[in-house]
């Protein structure tokens, strides 16, 4: 193996300053994709989420766990919506908060960032509603004698029953983390480091029960479905007032979560000539 071979092997991770570049870059191919390939891509996403809310749900359906193992295991297999979303290439509105570091460097324009957002938004919606749609035609409320069932409504119900300035300061806590993980994400070299980078900070997320609105794009719907329709849990439970209340706060404080760490880490690590 000669020295350049040397150079091509690194299987540490990248450095700090390293996985900024690379946040700002990867900010910049996002506005260059063409709206349809972006929507699609959030798409996936949206129902990668889905699938890693429907696994916690599963977990949850069995009341009879203890607190503390429920929210930990639970947490761990929400875990797999951001493996999929990371592993397998997708746009997620909460990690692309991070745009706001190549928007710092001037590589971006806001115009460019808040198109992607907003496209990317809508697909997650889009996405999390046809996974909703696949897991309630697979009747996987129904598991556990509907003990699943139970356990979507009250996870729904739970959350558009907080206080709206609640919601927003759990939705800037849950952002912080999932942007942290994604941050780990873009340093991995191997799909073994990403799926474990992202195992700590997407499980302490969930069990502290913070609020992400892509997850919610999915609980929220898959709740009211089964409250309204379904006629599981007390009537009313859960409103479209109260889903579209939640998605909006909690939207918020996903931005300022997000944008706190994408910021952070710009004027840390940021090569200040580019601003």
């Amino acid at each position: 193996m000669n020295s350049e071979d040397v150079k091509l092997v690194k299987p540490d991770a990248l450095g700090p300053a390293e996985i900024e570049a690379k946040a700002e870059t990867l900010a910049v191919g996002k506005t260059k994709m063409t709206p349809a390939k972006t929507f699609v891509a959030a798409m996936l996403a949206g129902a990668f989420i889905a699938f890693g809310g429907m696994y916690f749900c599963v977990f949850l359906g069995d009341s009879t766990m203890p607190f503390a193992a429920q929210r930990m295991v639970g947490g761990i297999c929400f875990c797999l919506g951001l493996v999929l979303v990371l592993c397998c290439g997708c746009e997620l509105f909460t990690g692309n908060s991070l745009m706001v570091a190549a928007k710092a460097s001037g590589k971006i324009s806001w115009g460019q960032m808040l198109k992607n957002w907003g496209i990317v938004w809508v697909g997650n919606l889009v996405g999390s509603l046809l996974a909703v749609f696949l897991i309630y035609m697979a009747q996987v409320y129904m598991l556990n004698s509907g003990g699943v069932g139970t356990a979507m409504v009250g996870v729904a119900a739970g959350k558009v029953a907080l206080a709206p300035e609640t919601m927003f300061f759990k939705g800037i806590m849950c952002n912080i983390f999932v942007c942290l993980a994604v941050w780990i994400g873009f340093g991995a070299r191997t799909t073994v480091d990403k799926v474990i980078g992202i195992l700590l900070p997407i499980s302490a997320f969930v069990a502290a029960g913070f609020e992400h609105c892509v997850a919610n794009m999915a609980f929220l719907p898959m709740g009211l479905l089964l409250n309204t329709v379904a006629g599981v849990g007390t009537p009313g439970a859960v409103t479209l007032g109260g889903v579209a209340l939640n998605l909006a706060i909690v939207t918020l404080g996903n931005v300022v979560g997000g944008g706190l760490v994408g910021i952070a880490y710009w004027f840390t690590y940021g090569k200040r000539e580019q601003a």
